[in-house]
């Protein structure tokens, strides 16, 4: 393998001054993509299009405006704080994943919240949907030369020609290092609910994306262009962002351990599903001591 000279343009097509970038069409694949395997667990739980469809609406609303104040103020607070219209400038660039996935979180809890659903149902079936999202969204950083990797010598490095540097030097494809860990994340989990189905244990596949995912994040930033918060700082801003998340996803697994014996009724007209624990002689004689 030799070095790869990447100089793409990521404007896919224009339709008089309109611009369709390749990032913003993968962001409509990953919405719609996105939709059908949220209503796809929905159904499966028991709930109507009609319950289901309005979910969408908090999540683009919430993860934009989260990815958008994220950038803001996790990586250029002081700018933003002295030049506060331009945070509204979304079309000059610059949103956070991890600020978008705070969003995600908070259009969640509200949508739970809201429509009496259980969170844990809600943050399970949002999984498929966040690695998905995550792998797409690396795939168009890539197309847009942005969010590079470090300096290397190693045989797959690319050079960015769009890059602030001209393709000067070559670098990491982190971009494609997530990309791949987001799309082995979706099929495990894919594989996962196809193996347990109904005898998962709740917030099992949320933990598991927030633990691998966000892990995973950590380690790659280690070979990313790095934005530290000091010169002294041991760790990115990436990945202080990073640990929260993870530790999210540990108390998720934890959860999920300490109700694995229980499966989840279907939803009915009136009511959201519940956990029920399956009836066995052990349990029946424990609770009869009780």
């Amino acid at each position: 393998m030799g070095e790869l000279i990447w100089n793409i343009d990521p404007v896919a097509f224009s339709l008089g001054p309109l611009e369709i970038r390749y990032y913003g069409l993968l962001i409509a694949c990953a919405l719609v993509a996105g939709y059908y395997l949220w209503n796809w667990q929905m159904r499966k739980a028991g709930y109507d299009p009609d319950q289901v469809i309005t979910f969408p609406f908090y999540i683009v609303i919430l993860a934009v405006a989260g990815a958008r104040l994220g950038h803001c103020f996790f990586y250029d607070p002081a700018y933003y704080l002295a030049h506060p219209v331009s945070i509204v400038k979304v079309w000059r660039g610059g949103l956070s994943s991890h600020g978008a996935a705070i969003g995600i979180l908070a259009a969640i809890f509200l949508y739970s919240h809201r429509k009496k659903i259980p969170l844990y149902l809600v943050l399970d079936s949002n999984s498929f949907v966040a690695a998905l999202i995550a792998t797409l969204v690396r795939i168009g950083n890539f197309l847009n030369s942005e969010i590079v990797g470090r300096v290397t010598d190693l045989p797959w490095c690319v050079r960015f020609i769009r890059f602030h540097d001209g393709g000067r030097y070559c670098r990491h494809p982190s971009q494609l290092y997530e990309a791949c860990f987001g799309l082995l994340i979706f099929i495990g989990l894919l594989l996962l609910e196809r193996r347990l189905g109904k005898r998962r244990p709740p917030a099992l596949l949320s933990g598991i994306f927030m633990t691998t995912y966000f892990s995973c994040r950590f380690l790659v930033e280690f070979l990313k262009e790095r934005h530290i918060l000091s010169p002294a700082s041991p760790l990115t801003m990436g990945q202080y962002l990073s640990i929260p998340f993870f530790l999210i996803g540990v108390d998720l697994l934890v959860y999920a351990w300490k109700h694995r014996n229980e499966t989840v009724s279907p939803a009915s007209a009136d009511k959201p599903p519940i956990l029920k624990r399956p009836h066995n002689k052990a349990h029946a004689k424990r609770k009869r001591k009780t």
